[in-house]
């Protein structure tokens, strides 16, 4: 019998150069900014984000 094999999305990232928080959004297939105690985590607008989303994450469980 073969093993079933689940895919995992990562759910929230944070750039690593202006902490920019944000999550995924299953409704609207997309990231949204993360708000934490009603202040939005939007970083600098002008960032070339560096995503805390690297080879260390494993897609597959």
């Amino acid at each position: 019998m073969l093993a079933r094999t689940e895919l995992r999305t990562p759910q929230r990232r944070r750039c690593e150069r202006c902490e920019r928080e944000e999550v995924w959004n299953e409704r609207n297939d997309g990231w949204r900014i993360a708000t934490e105690d009603g202040d939005r985590k939007v970083g600098n607008p002008h960032c070339i984000h560096e995503w805390d989303i690297d080879g260390t994450f494993s897609p597959f469980e």
